[in-house]
């Protein structure tokens, strides 16, 4: 009855975006790559607008202001009773642990090496190479060389040149192993998941990232322990989850004691209905606005590098829906468990491949794609979920 009762109250606006998602998805794509060809001065205005750490920018304002709209009417309705029952539930978090950790990062690797190491190698080109940061800790000298990598000069600085697939292949990994703890309160959200399992994931999730982050990442890009971003991790956590979440709680607890219950349901949830939806198409604008001028100027590039991506995230999305099925998880728990394998902590991705590989390395462009298919790709999903909810 009570989840009857709360798809009842989705507003008629949910349902016409539900509708007409791919419409939706299409018209903010296209208006994000429109606004900034018209406007690339207030386009690159907005991007500088970041929160850095070593360089290389972590949490984008706008964005981060966008997402709060997004993720503040969830935790405002979350009752933390249904997080602690989620808490207890060990079978959704032992999947989706199991499915983010021991599989994603592997078959991640094994996709993206059978793309572009393969498939699309004679369009990327097997001679073109790619100039990264000499490893951290390594004191190589010119002529040296490191893997399938050779040691040269570049403007009086020791670089790595690489061949430029392999560098393209670092930055799907570094998505790989960094599964989301921000944005995968928004698809379960739209799903119609629960939002107390969603919230215990996030959390567990970001714990094991600080943890397995290191090790996994420098195994697969044979670096033995890559760097962890630990700043970068806490403060787009904190700035993503901690502050929507805190906000949420604290707003809920004071409208209710003041107000009551019956006119924080049916009075103000009823005001922050349009809010999520309006604040996602709005970061889908800003995100092709900011990064659109890479997929209009390497439309091809994306390409190869966004096939892997996408069949990626399928595989991983199929394969835990599949098994929550066979598990017998209700609906509220599997549409989550599978949203969250599948959609990655690109914030972080970014700010490791420039960290480790530099700015302008094509490892740091894979990071981007990621953020550019990211959310078409997940909306995509969540009508998935919503056809097979029954």
């Amino acid at each position: 009855m009570t989840a009857k009762t709360r798809i009842s109250k989705d507003p008629r606006g949910m349902s016409v975006f539900e509708r007409y998602l791919s419409l939706w998805v299409a018209v903010c794509i296209i208006a994000g790559i429109a606004l900034g060809k018209i406007a690339p001065g207030m386009a690159a205005w907005l991007d500088s607008m970041s929160l850095e750490v070593n360089g290389a920018p972590v949490v984008s304002i706008p964005i981060a202001v966008c997402l709060f709209l997004m993720m503040y009417p969830i935790m405002v309705k979350i009752d933390f009773t249904e997080v602690v029952r989620a808490g207890r539930s060990t079978g959704p978090v032992g999947l989706t642990l199991l499915i983010n950790w021991a599989v994603k990062p592997f078959t991640m690797y094994a996709i993206s090496v059978f793309f572009l190491g393969n498939l699309f190698l004679g369009f990327i080109g097997p001679e073109q190479t790619d100039l990264v940061k000499l490893p951290l800790g390594l004191d190589l000298q010119l002529g040296d060389t490191l893997g399938t990598g050779q040691v040269v000069l570049r403007e009086g600085v020791r670089m790595l040149e690489i061949p430029l697939w392999r560098s393209y292949l670092a930055g799907c990994i570094l998505l790989g192993i960094a599964p989301c703890t921000a944005m995968v309160l928004v698809w379960g959200h739209l799903a119609r998941g629960s939002d107390g399992h969603t919230l215990v994931m996030v959390a567990v999730n970001s714990l094991v990232m600080l943890l397995l982050y290191g090790p996994l990442g420098g195994f697969l890009l044979g670096v033995g322990r890559l760097p962890v971003p630990w700043q970068a991790l806490l403060l787009s956590i904190s700035v993503y989850v901690a502050l929507p979440l805190a906000t949420g709680y604290l707003s809920r607890r004071w409208i209710i004691a003041l107000k009551g219950e019956s006119w924080f349901r049916e009075k103000f949830l009823h005001l922050l209905t349009p809010v999520t939806i309006t604040a996602l198409l709005a970061t889908l604008v800003l995100l092709f606005s900011l990064k659109g001028e890479v997929l209009v100027s390497n439309p091809l590039t994306i390409l190869w590098i966004a096939v892997p991506l996408f069949v990626q995230t399928i595989l991983i999305f199929g394969v835990t829906y599949l098994l929550a099925r066979l598990l017998k998880f209700s609906y509220p728990d599997a549409a989550p468990s599978a949203m969250i394998g599948a959609s990655n902590h690109f914030e972080v991705a970014i700010a490791t491949a420039a960290m480790v590989f530099g700015l302008s390395s094509g490892a740091a462009l894979a990071t981007v794609v990621g953020v550019l298919i990211e959310v078409p790709v997940m909306l995509m999903l969540v009508r998935f979920c919503l056809l097979t909810r029954k």
